[in-house]
């Protein structure tokens, strides 16, 4: 049964990998012809609005003040990042995109370790080492120009990073839909006034291409979602790597970009770190759990033996 399951959970990863990729496919084809900061505004505006009907939790269960503040600066930093993204995604290759996003789990660690408390642990300071090696690779300073849409994607990483902390800080006591469709309504908000300052009018397929980006890219974090229910993260993190493959091969057929090899052997190894990392962070829950299921059951012993050597 246990294989059975791996097995789904990989094959829903492997969905989410080609929905992942197809959201890119999507914004890399509407290009420059909108702001980035517009494009990312209708493409929250319409995640809002498919998420609201899975929001019920916020009827009975509304958050305090603090949470609120919480998810209010979630979707200001992530905003910040999909405007960078969709400004980077108009202006260098699918492929380099997509392997540069992976280093968002380098800045994860770090950030975790200097906000958080986190250990990092020897193992974790090498993979984040080979992650910035990797991305080096990919951006080859010294050897080529590194261009605008690089460093916007490359600045990306650690407000996507930051976001994810925060949604890590929320999962602890909020319903996941409510994580996500809040993330939605306050990215929308966040981003709208920067939409306005450069608003242009879209056309009515512009609008039909984002909506159809806020659609794989729910179903991209649901897919997910029911890949990690499935299988242990050490089995799913490495297929997120078939993300970059049909990246690459949807650059190629579709925009004619050129296959470039630095960007594959990079992203491999950013991958590699990322994978690591989430390796790591799978085994020291697993313990932590353990830890705490063993303190809980010794406990009531504690209580009971000194009552038995009563007279």
């Amino acid at each position: 049964m246990r294989a059975q399951n791996t097995l789904i959970g990989v094959g829903w990863m492997l969905l989410t990998t080609l929905l992942l990729a197809s959201v890119t496919a999507i914004v890399r084809h509407i290009g420059a012809d909108l702001p980035a900061a517009q494009g990312a505004f209708i493409r929250y505006a319409a995640g809002a609005l498919m998420m609201l009907p899975f929001m019920g939790a916020l009827l009975t269960h509304r958050p305090s003040g603090r949470i609120l503040h919480l998810h209010l600066l979630r979707g200001a930093v992530h905003g910040v990042g999909v405007i960078l993204w969709f400004y980077a995604m108009a202006r260098i290759p699918m492929a380099e995109v997509t392997a540069l996003g992976y280093v968002a789990p380098i800045f994860i660690t770090i950030g975790a370790a200097l906000f958080l408390g986190e250990a990092l642990h020897m193992r974790r300071v090498f993979a984040v080492v080979a992650g910035i090696a990797g991305a080096l690779i990919i951006l080859r300073p010294g050897f080529q120009e590194i261009s605008i849409g690089q460093m916007a994607q490359v600045a990306a990483g650690p407000f996507f990073a930051t976001s994810f902390l925060i949604a890590k800080r929320l999962s602890g006591t909020e319903d996941t839909a409510v994580i996500v469709g809040l993330l939605s309504v306050f990215c929308t908000i966040a981003l709208a006034p920067v939409a306005a300052v450069q608003w242009v009018a879209p056309s009515f397929e512009q609008v039909a291409w984002l909506t159809l980006v806020a659609a794989f890219a729910t179903a991209g974090h649901w897919t997910m979602t029911k890949a990690f229910q499935n299988a242990p993260i050490t089995v799913t993190q490495p297929v997120q790597f078939l993300q970059l493959v049909w990246a690459t091969l949807m650059g190629i057929v579709l925009f004619a970009e050129p296959l470039d090899p630095f960007v594959i052997l990079g992203g491999g190894i950013v991958v590699g770190a990322a994978s690591f990392i989430s390796h790591r962070e799978s085994v020291l829950a697993r313990r932590a759990a353990k830890a705490e299921k063993t303190a809980t059951q010794a406990e009531p012993v504690a209580i009971v033996r000194p009552e038995r050597e009563k007279p």
